[in-house]
């Protein structure tokens, strides 16, 4: 039996998802049974998702033996239970963003998306901001996936979100199950870094290329980040990554996730008033 409980957006809670898929990566035929305890951030469906239907791809059977009520609820809200056979309820507080599991070839479709599930359409607000930093935030968005769809190899794209009313928080996730950054920077530049530093140097400013996973992408969303006091957390094969308010945090899993996470948090009471340099002339902070 396996029990994921307290699922966070944590180094430990990615941790337990890279040790449960590393228990089991190998089994074929099988059936792996698991339970979802005590709380399970939404936005982590997309992670678990990917992690599952890994097992599925060797013919192994997946088995809900236990989900806590609460889990539960929100996990037949945003869609992600349905792909297990189960009936999706209403989501009538619209605090959830919906569980997709999408082809690289839905590049249009994740695009609208994005607009109508993350930026537009829900109870909360995201911080004042023009319809040119609006689109600025999901172009950066898109281009994860693009670089996902192009030059990570995955089959498979996942993407979850939740709002958090008490934490002021929308918690934004973006997987694939592709070859991840470390491999991508050796294939392309001939670098070999540890994976926590393959992520680290492809986020740089001075290192944004189409050729690097993510791309300008990561680089807009962390400025923005770094005014709205968010938090940006990229998961990719063994390393982690984290950038928020206290700066730069690297650390190694024991184990390796099979692809790449970016989870992008966002905070809702943020008085900001976003707009680009030339669309306002006073105010501008973007």
């Amino acid at each position: 039996m396996n029990r994921l409980f307290s699922v966070n957006n944590t180094f430990t809670s990615y941790q337990n998802l890279i040790s449960f898929y590393n228990s089991h990566k190998d089994k074929e035929f099988d059936e792996i049974r698991l339970e979802l305890d005590v709380f399970f951030a939404a936005n982590m469906s997309a992670a678990l998702g990917a992690i599952l239907d890994k097992f599925s791809e060797n013919l192994n059977d997946v088995i809900f033996d236990y989900i806590h009520s609460q889990i539960e609820q929100i996990l037949l809200k945003n869609d992600f239970l349905t792909y297990y056979g189960r009936e999706r309820i209403e989501d009538t507080n619209r605090t959830t963003i919906k569980y997709q599991r999408l082809k690289p070839t839905d590049g249009k479709y994740f695009k609208r998306y994005v607009i109508e599930e993350l930026i537009d359409g829900h109870s909360y607000d995201l911080p004042p901001m023009s319809s040119g930093v609006k689109e600025k935030i999901v172009e950066a968005i898109y281009e994860i996936f693009v670089n996902a769809q192009f030059h990570s190899n995955t089959e498979d794209i996942y993407t979850c979100g939740q709002f958090f009313p008490n934490k002021n928080k929308i918690e934004f996730t973006i997987v694939d199950t592709g070859v991840g950054f470390k491999q991508k920077i050796l294939e392309r530049f001939g670098k070999h870094l540890a994976a926590d530093r393959a992520i680290e140097w492809a986020v740089q400013d001075k290192n944004t290329t189409k050729q690097v996973t993510g791309g300008l992408g990561l680089a807009v969303l962390r400025e923005f980040i770094n005014m709205n006091k968010g938090r940006m957390q990229i998961i990719s094969r063994d390393g982690f990554y984290q950038y928020d308010n206290d700066g730069v945090m690297t650390k190694m899993f024991n184990g390796e996730f099979p692809g790449t996470i970016v989870n992008l948090q966002f905070c809702t009471d943020d008085s900001n008033n976003y707009s680009l340099t030339g669309e306002i002339d006073e105010n501008d902070i973007f």
